[in-house]
């Protein structure tokens, strides 16, 4: 997904749980390849016997176009909705064109590049499906015969999607509960039940420093003694066709807890706060207005109950300004404006330190950045900057013990370096290196460690990076500056720290996986050794036996003969027993490949289902991701700008390596989400050959029409990621990539599957819209059927309902 987090923090962010874990629509891929027998191939859907069906006399295929029209027969659709084409409209690339609105700019302030003049025009026939709104009846009746066309062609799956489903049920424990973690005189934790599509937050009395679960299973029956529900998402959900919390934050005493609610999909959060004594919500509303408060979905409290803090977003829906309320319980609340980032290339974000003492804002793009900071006690109520912005310098900030914890690429380093100075501002010039007690650098920025997090804690610090492309986790003792590595044992896994409360805390804890280990929460001592750790949780996978799978970290050759793309790979050990016979075998290959965002090796149960079906499943580790460290997603060897094209090419490095030595083309499927959806069109249009099915999440795909328009959210921003086509330096190369400008005509596209959210505002619904529409426009009579489905109640994120997103998974 396009990040709304900053580019130097993984983005096991950018979804609602980590990347990797979240497959849109696998199902489709094992109706088209996943079968042990060779009766239920002959029944795939899309085989050549169910294309060769003749519908007319005139001898044309099954799914001949069919033009509608918004009185839509309520039989099976064997035909697909043919949009109209409008051969005049244009777009224009380049400086302003006549009409143009003079408050939408063109480039950014601070770019010096030439821009194209005269603009130059590209053909955007179905342009007329952009509707910011989301209200033109032509446009939502398009959607919805698209959708009704997939169903017409999935129909007669629904005995096995039905089965899918309950497989993916099986693999869960729907009654269950996070780790609980100690914060004050609590332990925090969640709940989910069974037949509940939401989770219940949970407290409980600490008595003591560990806990001690005695549960019986059953969904009546408490984790912890003393256990009370404090917010209950199934009950604000009621009625509501979607629900999605953004922050939930307890209060210094912990008397009352402010979260932030998006009950539509499109980001946008109201704010309420909730008297944990008396379960009294108090809804927050905008100043002297009744309607609710609408934020970018942080929120945090001050030192005490008396000050909330929250963001709100600008008309592109990019987060902007962080205010301050006091008396938020009153009719008359007063909000401050504390700070403002005019300058639509940055993004920003607000938090407060672990140790309660300060509130930051930070503001960047994903080459710069700046933050600002405000001691919550003493009598100063404004912003100060720690360092000014400098052109692709990076750094992040954490307080601790009087100082500022910094992580930054300052002096041009391949990755980021630890350093510290005083917690002043306008401290540029002091900052130095952390150093071990021999005084050698901790991190100093070389290329083989990358340095993703820093947490500061009363006795140590907390590292999180990468070595080997593998997530790491460092514990740095602040008294005996002595840095310690923690070690698991397989050599492919994912592992970072937990939601930490305490500042002040004699142990953390970790959650860590694999692709065969579901995930662990491990305690791990800071004092004493670190190998006296304790799993305090294991996610329990019902039927799941861990001995018949297996998974491997291997290395594939790129085309330039000097770049080695890590691939991890998990399948049932006789399939792979079969590879090793010589015998062909279906292979599912996912990639995301942007933003310097890591895919990681982690397990998944609804994977299961695939590799259960004799599938190999396959993540390439692909340039322009973060998992080499930073160099792996910068020019001039990543894939970033000029370089874009490396991601695909390594994507398509290793479809070839697969059906070189394990698979074939009719047996191989690749998927990808948002910029990930982006990566799965660019490699369709450059091999279509290779695969036979391409599964495409919010695809981003009409990378130059969306990057050319600032009035679209994440345009300005996206410039310092992909470039800017209105320039002269990008424009050829990013039209020489995007996949709506380089569909083929006359060739056998895969069966392809798209999915998009109505109210999606990183991925606009029309993106995958009109890229469904150019390719069957230019291949009318390809036999492999395109298909697309549109999530008319939902964002970017899918269905925040867990069984009907298990569902959708069927599909």
């Amino acid at each position: 997904c396009q990040p709304k987090s900053f580019p130097s923090q993984t983005i096991g962010m950018i979804m609602t749980t980590r990347a990797s874990s979240l497959l849109s629509f696998l199902a489709l891929c094992i109706t088209f390849l996943g079968t042990r027998t060779a009766a239920f191939r002959s029944s795939l859907l899309f085989s050549a016997s169910a294309l060769s069906r003749k519908t007319t006399a005139a001898n044309k295929g099954w799914f001949e176009p069919r033009y509608y029209s918004r009185s839509l027969p309520a039989l099976a659709m064997t035909s697909y909705p043919v949009p109209r084409r409008e051969e005049d409209r244009v777009v224009y690339a380049g400086a302003a064109p006549e009409g143009w609105d003079a408050s939408v700019p063109r480039q950014s302030e601070e770019s010096t590049e030439k821009l194209l003049d005269p603009p130059v025009a590209i053909k955007d026939p179905y342009g007329w499906m952009r509707d910011m709104k989301r209200e033109k009846p032509e446009i939502l009746d398009h959607l919805k015969a698209e959708n009704e066309y997939t169903q017409s062609v999935i129909k007669h799956l629904e005995p096995l999607q039905k089965k899918l489903y309950d497989e993916f049920l099986s693999a869960i424990q729907e009654t269950d509960y996070t780790t609980p973690r100690p914060r004050g005189h609590y332990w925090y934790y969640t709940r989910t039940f069974e037949g509940k599509s939401y989770r219940q937050y949970c407290r409980a009395p600490k008595t003591e420093d560990s806990f001690h679960v005695e549960w019986d299973g059953k969904a009546e029956s408490p984790i912890l003694e003393g256990e009370e529900v404090y917010l209950d998402v199934n009950l604000l959900a009621v009625n509501k066709s979607y629900c999605s919390i953004g922050a939930a934050k307890l209060s210094p005493s912990q008397k009352y807890l402010a979260y932030s609610v998006d009950f539509k999909g499109d980001e946008t959060y109201e704010v309420h706060v909730r008297d944990l004594e008396n379960g009294k919500d108090y809804p927050l509303t905008a100043t002297g207005e009744s309607k609710p408060l609408e934020t970018s979905g942080t929120v945090f409290w001050g030192k005490d109950e008396k000050k909330l803090f929250y963001m709100t977003m600008d008309p592109t829906h990019r987060p902007y300004r962080l205010y301050s309320r006091e008396d938020w319980q009153s009719d008359a609340p007063v909000d401050k404006l504390l700070k403002e980032e005019p300058d639509d290339v940055y993004w920003t974000h607000a938090y407060k330190s672990l140790d309660g003492q300060y509130v930051f804002f930070e503001t960047a793009s994903s080459e710069t950045s700046e933050v600002w900071f405000m001691k919550l006690e003493g009598e100063s109520n404004e912003m100060q900057c720690i360092a000014p912005r400098r052109t692709k310098v990076l750094y992040e900030v954490e307080h601790g013990h009087g100082d500022w914890w910094i992580w930054t690429n300052v002096d041009n380093s391949p990755n980021m370096k630890l350093m510290k100075a005083p917690a002043k501002a306008d401290c540029v010039s002091e900052w130095e290196l952390v150093v071990d007690a021999d005084g050698k650098a901790l991190f100093d920025g070389n290329i083989d460690l990358a340095l993703d997090s820093v947490t500061t804690l009363q006795t140590h610090v907390v590292v999180q990076g990468r070595y080997g492309g593998i997530p790491r986790v460092w514990l740095y003792d602040l008294a005996t500056k002595k840095l310690e590595r923690l070690g698991f044992d397989e050599p492919a896994h994912d592992v970072g720290m937990t939601t930490q409360y305490e500042f002040d805390t004699k142990s953390i804890a970790v959650s860590y996986d694999s692709l065969v280990t579901p995930l662990q929460t491990i305690e791990i001592p800071l004092s004493g050794s670190s190998e006296n750790r304790k799993v305090l949780k294991a996610k329990e996978v019902p039927g799941y036996e861990k001995e018949l799978y297996g998974c491997d970290r291997l290395h594939v050759r790129s085309r330039d003969g000097k770049t080695d793309i890590p691939i991890s790979v998990v399948y049932r050990k006789d399939v792979m027993d079969k590879v090793k016979a010589g015998e062909r075998v279906p292979v599912h290959l996912y990639g995301y490949g942007s933003y310097g965002s890591c895919c990681e090796a982690d397990f998944s149960s609804t994977r299961l289902p695939l590799l259960e079906r004799g599938m190999i499943y396959v993540i390439a580790h692909i340039r322009g991701g973060g998992e080499m460290g930073r160099s792996w997603y910068e020019e001039p060897n990543g894939a970033k700008y000029l370089c874009k094209k490396n991601t695909f090419f390594d994507f398509c490095d290793v479809a070839k390596y697969l059906v070189d030595n394990w698979t074939k083309p009719e047996m191989l499927s690749c998927e990808g989400r948002s910029a990930g959806g982006m990566l799965i069109g660019a490699s369709i249009n450059l091999n279509p050959e290779l695969f036979r099915v391409a599964i495409l999440g919010v695809p981003f795909v009409d990378v130059v029409g969306t990057m050319l328009d600032a009035s679209i959210p994440l345009t300005a921003g996206e410039w310092v990621e992909w470039g800017n086509p209105n320039e002269e330096k990008y424009f050829q190369y990013m039209m020489e990539y995007s996949p709506m400008n380089n569909v083929k005509e006359g060739v056998q596209y895969p069966s392809c599957w798209l999915t998009g959210g109505l109210h999606d505002p990183r991925v606009q619904y029309w993106e995958p819209a009109k890229f469904v529409a150019t390719l069957r426009h230019a291949n009318p009579n390809s036999k492999n059927p395109i298909c697309m489905k549109i999530d008319m109640s939902a964002g970017h994120f899918s269905a925040s309902d867990r069984y009907k997103y298990l569902k959708e998974l069927s599909i």
